[in-house]
Parts: C-alpha cells; structure tokens; sequence
C-alpha cells in the first residue's frame, strides 16, 4: 500500500557524460570543470580531501556540491522533502555531497549542520546513511 500523503520519490535525470568521465578515470575537478551541476564531481573532490585531511576543502566542494544538487532536485520536482532513492545512481552525487558536507562540519565543529545533512540523508532515504558511513 502506498503512503498517499508523501511525494513521490524523486529521481534525477541520468548526465551520461559527466558519469562517463568520472568512471573513465578523469580528475573530479576536471569533470566539475567540464560540467559545474554535476554533483558526483564535488562529492568526489569532496571525498577525497577528507581523506587527505582537507576540512576547509572538503566543506567547500560538498557545500558546491550540496547547492548544486537542492537546484536538479527542485528542478526535477522535489519540494524541499520527500524520497531520493540512494539506489537510483543519479541521486547519489547529490546525497554523497550532503554526507562530506556533515562529516565536514562535524570536524569544524558545526554540530548543528551535521545533525541538520544527516536528518537530511535520513529523510531522504535511510540507505543513503549507511551507503556513505553516517549510519
């Protein structure tokens, strides 16, 4: 039976280039670079200057890519709640994004960001906190 009152879940549109790119092994800057809405990119650099122990960095192109991805989901009819699928690959740069942007601000100490991206993470799909370490 299906839940009449929540949205339906809302799926982005597939950026086969900039997917391409990524997985053909370019550099995530280059492929944000090439394609600035494309939030898989600034979740990579993000990613990636957490492991290198980049804070500031890696707050900075999560924040990028936490924007970039609120602006497809809106455009792709997302209210502001409701379900983004962490199994639907699309949805992933943007909730990647938001979980570097948490763990990001709790290492700067900005508690209350990190608890606001996990509810976020939480609200949007449960399976998307285990996927990226939240749980």
């Amino acid at each position: 039976m299906t839940n009449l009152l929540e949205p339906p879940a809302t799926l982005l549109p597939d950026n086969e280039s900039a997917q391409a790119e990524l997985d053909g092994g370019a550099a995530p800057a280059e492929v944000a670079a090439h394609h600035p809405t494309f939030s898989a990119a600034w979740a990579q650099l993000g990613e990636n200057a957490l492991e290198s122990g980049e804070v500031v960095a890696a707050y900075a192109y999560a924040r990028t890519g936490y924007h970039r991805g609120l602006d497809a989901l809106r455009k792709a009819g997302w209210k502001g709640f409701g379900p983004v699928p962490w199994s639907h690959r699309p949805n992933q740069g943007v909730l990647r994004s938001i979980a570097v942007l948490a763990k990001a601000a709790k290492e700067i100490g900005e508690d209350a960001e990190y608890d606001r991206c996990r509810q976020l993470l939480s609200d949007s799909d449960p399976a998307s906190l285990e996927a990226t370490g939240l749980a």
